[in-house]
């Protein structure tokens, strides 16, 4: 039978030259697969954004060749999208069990309770379509269940490695299956994507089992409460916090949404190890002295309306901070949460708090593999192409760097952006095109409704504020019969600036008058004319460029 003359496409469609919203389509001959639907946070800049999706309208044009979602883990980042992503196509999704639990807690709180197939795959197992077979590989990552991805396909063998690092004492004593990549590296793997996250970081990852052993130690010096904070995520973290709390006798409770929501699954589900009579409602922590009571909560990137934040701000309705509390941030900054953190620190310490985090003790370790551990997986796998994946631009620059150091050519290394087309044979790879892609924005219950244009409207309008300009104009008569009107909104407080306003009030009436003597009649060149006179005046006098809104009505 003659081979069909097709090649595997690799296409990045997030994840590239940012940290979050990872999703890879891997497309060979009528099917497709798709590695992880993740999405990303809002940044600084995105007013009123809640959270960013991944453009897939690549995959709703192809959805007749989609076999099925598969997943390295249960992160946001990597499953986040996945009930978005649902409503439109309807796929089969597949991963380990954990994941699938984080899964469909966060479908069925979309109210996507039917109409969906979740399948579990055991680490080890392998699933089979016409074109392609995934194996799912253990790997160690800040999360339980954890896989790298090995897909064989007519052109030779992909391997994705999905978020990972090198622990050797892991504390679930899971360890990354480093026999199994040096097997499919002695197979030949015709193309590697590895997480490229922590690059720039020189040697290993320390071992989780060591922040263990420092979280015991600050457990032993507290002598009131301790607070944790911590991914909800790191249920190794978690266990680690509940052990030493048993071990100094004293009751669990756990605060936060998310918080609460994942630890529940962890506890009915195994991943989390603890008898109920250890574990009290956040509710009656105040009915325990503080020297028995540990707080497990949400909140360790500073973000407002989590439960860390409001006890720091004193809005928490159970917890508030008493001289002497003992508050353990055990994460670290995500880029851009640096400041938020920093404030949160600084109100915890103005309420009395002893607070520790990772600048004065080392009470977080990263989930991501430092140079040495990627270089021991490049040197397993020996792959004949390499595509550093999961990463900011630079990230992506230093992984190139470190595989043409372990001696992989230049030419057989590619550094994609989102949405170019990989295109691969057994002894071709080159970059052939593009395909639709970017971000999708959801704002409140809208997806994908607000723009580049709606946001930095949103931006203008927050750093400058708004001036509204509301008259009334006879028309027929060319008579202004009421008005100017000045309305500001963070822009200047009209009592105190009544001067100001009444010389915006008399440039809007001269520019109006100007227009009707004129014989112009039309209301955008007069809206216009009124917004370039007013906007002129306020940057010369005092250097802000305001939204300006002129309103007309006519009789």
């Amino acid at each position: 039978m003659e081979r069909k003359d097709n090649k595997v496409k690799i296409i990045p469609l997030g994840g590239l030259g940012e940290i979050g919203k990872n999703i890879t389509v891997v497309e060979y001959d009528d099917e497709i697969i798709i590695i992880d639907c993740g999405i990303s946070f809002p940044n600084m800049d995105m007013y009123g954004v809640d959270l960013v999706l991944p453009d897939t309208t690549y995959l709703i044009n192809n959805k007749h060749k989609i076999k099925g979602i598969v997943l390295t883990h249960g992160h946001e980042d990597h499953i986040g999208a996945i009930p978005y992503f649902l409503k439109n196509i309807n796929v089969p999704v597949y991963g380990t069990n954990f994941t699938l639990k984080l899964l469909k807690s966060k479908l069925e709180e979309k109210k996507i309770t039917s109409n969906y197939s979740l399948r579990e795959v055991k680490v080890g197992q392998k699933i089979f379509t016409k074109n392609f077979s995934v194996e799912f590989i253990r790997t160690c990552h800040s999360i339980a269940d954890a896989c790298a991805l090995a897909i064989s396909t007519p052109e030779g063998i992909i391997l994705h490695t999905g978020d990972f690092k090198v622990d050797y004492t892991p504390v679930d004593d899971e360890l990354l299956d480093l026999h199994r990549f040096a097997e499919l590296g002695s197979q030949g793997v015709l193309l590697m994507m590895a997480d490229s996250t922590n690059v720039l970081n020189d040697g290993y990852t320390i071992s989780e089992k060591e922040i263990g052993k420092n979280l015991d130690n600050l457990f032993s010096q507290a002598k009131k409460r301790v607070i944790v904070a911590s991914f909800a995520s790191n249920i190794h973290r978690i266990q680690q916090i509940i052990d030493s709390s048993i071990r100094y006798k004293r009751k669990v409770a756990f605060s936060g949404r998310s918080m609460e929501r994942v630890s529940k699954i962890a506890i009915e589900s195994g991943y989390l190890k603890i008898d109920e009579n250890e574990i009290v409602n956040i509710y009656d922590v105040n009915k325990f002295d503080p020297e028995k009571i540990t707080i497990i909560t949400t909140g360790s990137q500073g973000e407002p309306m989590a439960a860390l934040s409001k006890i720091a701000s004193g809005e928490h309705r159970h917890i508030s901070v008493q001289e002497g509390d003992f508050i353990i941030i055990s994460a670290s900054p995500i880029p851009g949460n640096q400041k938020a953190i920093s404030n949160l620190i600084d109100k915890l310490f103005i309420r009395g708090a002893d607070v520790i985090y990772n600048d004065i003790e080392e009470v977080h370790v990263s989930g991501h593999a430092c140079k040495s551990e990627l270089k021991l997986i490049h040197t397993l796998v020996r792959p004949k192409y390499f595509m550093p994946v999961h990463g900011e631009y630079r990230h992506l620059v230093e992984h190139k760097i470190l595989a043409q150091d372990l001696g992989m050519k230049s030419e057989n290394i590619f550094i994609m952006d989102i949405g170019n087309v990989l295109e691969l044979s057994k002894n071709t790879a080159k970059i052939t095109g593009k395909v639709p892609s970017g971000s999708v924005i959801v704002d409140g219950i809208g997806i994908g409704d607000i723009g580049n244009i709606v946001l930095r409207d949103r931006k203008d309008i927050g750093e400058n504020g708004v001036i509204t300009i509301v008259m009334t104009i006879d028309q027929k008569n060319s008579m202004l019969l009421a008005g100017p009107d000045i309305l500001t909104r963070g822009f200047v407080y009209v009592r105190e600036s009544e001067e100001l306003i009444n010389e915006l009030r008399e440039i809007a009436k001269v520019e109006v008058q100007k227009c009707l003597d004129n014989n112009i009649r039309e209301w955008n060149k007069i809206k216009r004319s009124i917004k370039e006179a007013i906007g002129d005046y306020v940057y010369i006098n005092i250097k802000r460029r305001p939204t300006i809104l002129p309103i007309i009505m006519e009789v």
